[in-house]
């Protein structure tokens, strides 16, 4: 089996988080979803779990920071092309994410823009020109 990365964030509202992440890209795993957690696949090995504050809290006992108020984790998700940058941000603020919540950058062969999901954790849309 292939490495996997999986990013479990603990989310307030389930179906309005599912519902941003699919706007983002992500595929809904039935298998591993039900009433507290949504699992989202991005590719074959990257992969999101939402999970009720109250499942969230099953597996830490630390309490649940507030990604509106304090920065804790920036994720970048990879796109083909610059084009992709933009409609995948217009998606997602469409289903209710907030778009540039930091500066756009344009560095001609690497550009990104960030979006912002309905709990604060922000996401960071890049394309690079990997051939130089």
């Amino acid at each position: 089996m292939s490495k996997m990365m999986i990013v479990n964030l603990p989310v307030r509202d389930l179906s309005a988080s599912t519902a941003f992440y699919v706007a983002l890209g992500g595929t809904v795993n039935a298998q591993f979803s039900g009433e507290k957690s949504t699992s989202l696949m991005f590719s074959d090995s990257v992969g999101v779990m939402l999970l009720t504050h109250d499942h969230y809290n099953e597996f830490t006992q630390r309490p649940i920071g507030d990604a509106r108020r304090d920065s804790q984790v920036m994720i970048v998700l990879t796109v083909g092309d610059r084009d992709t940058v933009d409609a995948t941000l217009a998606s997602a603020v469409a289903a209710g994410g907030r778009a540039d919540p930091n500066p756009a950058q344009d560095l001609g062969f690497m550009y990104n823009r960030h979006v912002e999901d309905p709990d604060g954790y922000v996401w960071e849309i890049v394309w690079m020109n990997l051939q130089g």
